[in-house]
């Protein structure tokens, strides 16, 4: 169990994955003990890529068997999050640097039935987020900057994670706390100890020879960082 009570979990992000066996893939990481998919939705204008949009959310719907943790990197949350939520996600998380109405987006995500989130990129303070804590119930840490998989971690993102534990302490609430981007056997500790309960781990799990094995093998590295 982490210092919240939340049992440490492990989002592998489909990034990674290969496309063309998508729902083997699927299957192979949920057999292993993944808790859920992590699916990273991208605009092109908000980050400099181009994934996926509703049509694959609802199909994944029908493949997966663990929660769908759908993240959008994209220039206008406020109108299209309630997409993502009638397409089959179970949490849907939205950036503050992208959104003009958070507390608004947040509340329609949850009022469509899905669970909210809300993101920050590294260069963005962990004071962004402290308005909307009470109303989520999850907040994504950033560790690279978003847009392309494989990235180095940021090792700021440590103390990031560290000051917004601090402050969902000092509010008394507990949604949950994720970080994505370079997580791995080395890292995945680190943000743990900070107080992150969940992680998504894209290269590390799908890049590996045995993608089951290093998805096993970066929850027993992460489970070192509650001691």
């Amino acid at each position: 169990m982490s210092t919240t009570g939340h049992e440490l979990f492990i989002a592998p992000s489909i990034l990674s994955a290969d496309f063309t066996r998508l729902a083997e893939e699927i299957q192979m990481i949920e057999d292993a003990g993944a808790d859920w998919v992590h699916v990273d939705v991208m605009d092109g204008h908000f980050v400099p890529n181009l994934t996926i949009g509703p049509p694959v959310v609802k199909a994944l719907k029908r493949v997966v068997r663990k929660p769908l943790d759908v993240h959008l990197m994209v220039e206008d949350p406020d109108r299209t999050a309630e997409w993502y939520v009638d397409a089959g996600a179970d949490m849907v998380t939205v950036h503050v640097e992208a959104s003009a109405h958070i507390g608004r987006t947040v509340e329609a995500i949850r009022r469509g039935g899905a669970s909210p989130g809300v993101t920050l990129n590294p260069g963005t303070p962990a004071s962004e987020v402290r308005e909307v804590l009470p109303l989520v119930d999850l907040v994504l840490v950033m560790s690279v900057n978003p847009g392309f998989g494989g990235q180095a971690f940021i090792e700021t993102s440590v103390a990031k994670v560290a000051e917004i534990r601090a402050m969902c302490r000092e509010m008394g609430v507990e949604p949950r706390l994720e970080v994505d981007g370079g997580i791995d056997c080395t890292t995945a500790p680190l943000v743990v100890s900070a107080g992150a309960d969940t992680l998504v781990a894209g290269n590390a799990i799908f890049g590996a020879e045995d993608p089951a094995a290093a998805l096993r093998q970066i929850r027993r590295c992460a489970a070192a960082g509650l001691v």
